[in-house]
């Protein structure tokens, strides 16, 4: 795919992937990870990671160099952060890819917390220390110590700072006899947190791609056009963080792959602007049927 103009730079082909996230660091991924170095180093590809200043809305470089890794440290939990990458061939070619926007997360309450709210007879503290503890054994995939916290008082409605529910972190952690039993014990499918407007089905389309978690989710009656804060479907997000065997599950379960977000662009169009050739024939099939 040839590079397409955007606000006099090049779009990339190259595009930025989330890994590992906690409350303080995000890893971010771009290319195939298995490009060799040949030639001197006056030939490579310079990469350069952007961060935008929630201020002034102008991006700052926090990377420069060869890998195709960086692990960005000492952010705020539960803080959303917006990143883009600059490649910058040998031959002086300037490409930027679109940006990318994650959250942090919740930083975890602990056993010191737990002591501090049970000294200070402080009721409120201490049931946030009880919902923490069910998001993490939710996460952790502890059904018996979720099942145990459920006969204590937590709540499936509980929220961390960044407003995902016990779901989300189920669905961060991929361990399904928990997501199935809270599914049974009524939980909300399609609960959004307050920062991206996320259901737990837009988590796995935008962290894991975990295809058996989503269809569990699927078969429960999530929403599968449910739309972001910025219009993009779990269809979009998947396609967007190439997640080829989700994107394929959500189209064979009626994921409307016409709908445009805010932006005006499809999941065509995403696919198309990222090269992602695969997903592109997956997406086009859908037009003969």
């Amino acid at each position: 795919m040839k590079p397409v103009s955007v606000l006099g730079h090049s779009m990339s082909p190259e595009a930025l992937v989330v890994g590992k996230i906690n409350h303080h660091s995000i890893e971010l991924s771009w290319g195939s990870g298995e490009k060799e170095h040949r030639g001197p180093t006056e030939s490579w590809t310079r990469f350069s990671v952007e961060q935008m200043d929630p201020k002034t809305h102008t991006y700052g470089t926090i990377y420069v160099g060869y890998s195709t890794q960086y692990v960005v440290e000492g952010l705020q939990p539960s803080t959303l952060y917006k990143f883009r990458l600059r490649s910058t061939k040998s031959n002086g070619q300037c490409c930027l890819c679109p940006a990318l926007s994650v959250s942090t997360t919740r930083e975890p309450l602990s056993g010191k917390h737990l002591h501090q709210a049970v000294n200070r007879n402080d009721e409120e503290a201490l049931n946030k220390v009880l919902q923490s503890g069910l998001m993490l054994a939710c996460f952790a995939g502890h059904l018996d110590i979720v099942k145990y916290l459920r006969e204590c008082g937590a709540t499936w409605q509980s929220q961390d700072m960044g407003g995902c529910s016990p779901l989300h972190w189920a669905a961060d952690g991929g361990h399904l006899p928990v997501i199935d039993y809270m599914i049974q014990d009524g939980c909300e499918l399609d609960v959004r947190d307050t920062v991206s407007h996320w259901t737990p089905l837009m988590r796995v389309s935008a962290m894991s791609g975990n295809a058996a978690v989503a269809s569990l989710l699927i078969r429960a009656r999530a929403d599968v056009n449910v739309r972001d804060k910025n219009g993009k479907t779990p269809l979009m997000v998947a396609v967007l963080n190439n997640h080829e065997e989700l994107v394929q599950l959500l189209l064979d379960n009626g994921a409307d792959h016409l709908v445009k977000n805010e932006f005006g662009s499809g999941a065509a169009e995403m696919a198309k602007a990222f090269g992602r050739q695969n997903i592109i024939h997956l997406l086009e099939g859908r037009k003969f049927l």
